[in-house]
């Protein structure tokens, strides 16, 4: 079996046992919880704030009760677009309940329901109109657009968001780079900000001194400012505090480069281990493409004040990325982060098993360096073609040997038959994930590395008795 099998040497010094990550992983899991109810009750309050303003008057007729959907529509599609602004706006207690990509996840499952329910809100108050002043709904909604104000707006609005939907189908998605989805996808809060005005405009909907006009605003305007703080001002903020600049760039293999960065203030970033930060290169051509990279080395500090440096390492993986390798030092960058809850964070046991692939090794290395585990409670992964591909893997070792931790090098080609996340030889041997870490179930596991690799580790995890709160991964890809 073209495979590694290393036993790291326990290390010395006792650690006090870390019961605290149940009680972590409870908090977390109920604050999870409290936010699916909200947001759900934010729907619902939308629509009995209707109906307790005189709404459901307008059941009494059929002309009057497709309209009444339409509204009910109309509100909760709405509320559901701003939900989906705010799972994308990086609030601290949304990214430390669920995590970016769950919340990114959630921010894709409300896409098609919100855009039914705008259109269904359009098709409907069309037909409803339409049938009270005898009109069909195609020369209502015509009418509507020259004699309501504002509701040429609301038309290019779902415009827009019919626009958004279909570029963020995985197969569009796949046929354009990055940028061109990145730049559409943008259009979100033009098509937001379009579809404001009408509502307050239409036909009295949200009169003065109504509950509805109150919670309406106080959304918009929560949603804006949420925006507003969290992806612009506090990633400006950080950038000017820690004056990130590069200090040098070593290639680690094949199409593979650490970029060290110095800085001030870097103590604030300690501990972030695995998390991912949103970084730009500020050179012409480059500033204005961001790059999602996990630190794979936690900051190195100089002086009490903070002082030092810190370290990404990246793979040549298109345009972008192979534009790092040529950085020069000195190169100012700004950053947005740490996000995302593959962290300490997320732990909910003692023992722990780190499994990487490729580059999503980096992350793992930069975990293994700071969170909590006493020696023998920690196993370390690392899956590659060949050794070469181990990135950073002396600096792992190394590690392993300090903390007390179990490593395995796994490498060798693929299986030709069926899925799976080990080495072909290691498969018929018949190695599974028990294998390596017998007592797996009771741990938790970290898992970074190409989207199908990490679905094989999961599925076998889940298999030996894995709970969905003890898998934490790091997905690549848009």
């Amino acid at each position: 079996m073209n495979s590694s099998l290393q036993m790291a040497v326990a290390g010395t010094a006792r650690r006090t046992p870390v019961e605290r990550f149940r009680a972590q992983s409870r908090n977390r899991l109920f604050r999870a919880d409290l936010l699916t109810v909200l947001a759900w009750a934010s729907v619902a309050l939308a629509v009995a704030l209707w109906l307790a303003d005189g709404g459901a008057a307008g059941f009494s007729t059929l002309a009057g009760s497709l309209t009444a959907l339409g509204i009910v529509a109309g509100l909760a599609g709405m509320d559901l677009v701003l939900l989906m602004l705010l799972l994308a706006a990086r609030l601290p207690v949304i990214d430390g309940a669920v995590g970016h990509d769950r919340a990114l996840e959630f921010h894709r499952q409300l896409g098609k329901p919100s855009l039914y329910l705008l259109l269904a809100h359009g098709i409907l108050i069309a037909i409803g109109y339409g049938m009270a002043e005898g009109l069909d709904p195609v020369s209502e909604l015509v009418s509507l657009s020259v004699l309501v104000p504002d509701m040429w707006l609301a038309i290019v609005s779902v415009g827009l968001f019919i626009t958004v939907a279909a570029t963020s189908l995985v197969a569009v998605r796949r046929r354009f780079p990055y940028e061109f989805w990145y730049a559409v996808h943008l259009l979100t809060y033009a098509a937001v900000l379009t579809a404001i005005p009408h509502q307050f405009s239409a036909g009295g909907l949200f009169a003065e001194g109504t509950w509805q006009r109150w919670y309406w605003l106080a959304i918009c305007i929560g949603t804006g400012a949420a925006l507003a703080h969290y992806r612009f001002l506090e990633p400006l903020v950080a950038t000017v505090r820690h004056r990130l600049t590069v200090s040098r760039v070593v290639t680690e293999g094949a199409g593979v480069v650490s970029i060290e960065l110095a800085g001030r203030h870097l103590d604030e970033l300690a501990g972030n281990g695995g998390r991912f930060v949103i970084w730009r290169f500020l050179t012409p051509g480059a500033w204005w493409h961001p790059h999602p990279f996990s630190l794979s080395a936690e900051p190195a500090l100089v002086d009490s004040s903070g002082r030092g440096t810190l370290r990404i390492t990246v793979r040549n993986l298109g345009r972008g990325s192979a534009q790092l390798a040529r950085l020069k030092p000195g190169t100012s960058v700004s950053l947005e982060g740490p996000y995302g809850l593959f962290s300490t964070a997320a732990r909910s046991r003692n023992r722990v098993v780190l499994i990487g692939a490729g580059i999503g090794i980096t992350p793992i290395r930069a975990l293994l360096e700071r969170t909590p585990f006493e020696p023998g409670n920690a196993t370390v992964i690392l899956r590659g073609h060949s050794e070469e591909e181990l990135y950073l893997g002396e600096e792992i070792l190394e590690l392993c040997r300090r903390r007390g931790a179990t490593l395995f090098h796994l490498t060798g080609a693929r299986t030709a038959s069926g899925p799976s996340w080990l080495p072909a030889s290691a498969v018929r041997s018949g190695h599974r994930l028990a294998s390596y870490t017998p007592d797996v179930a009771d741990a938790d596991l970290y898992i970074c590395g190409p989207a199908a690799w990490a679905r094989s580790v999961i599925g076998e995890a889940q298999a030996a008795g894995v709970r969905e709160e003890q898998i934490h991964t790091e997905r690549f890809g848009w």
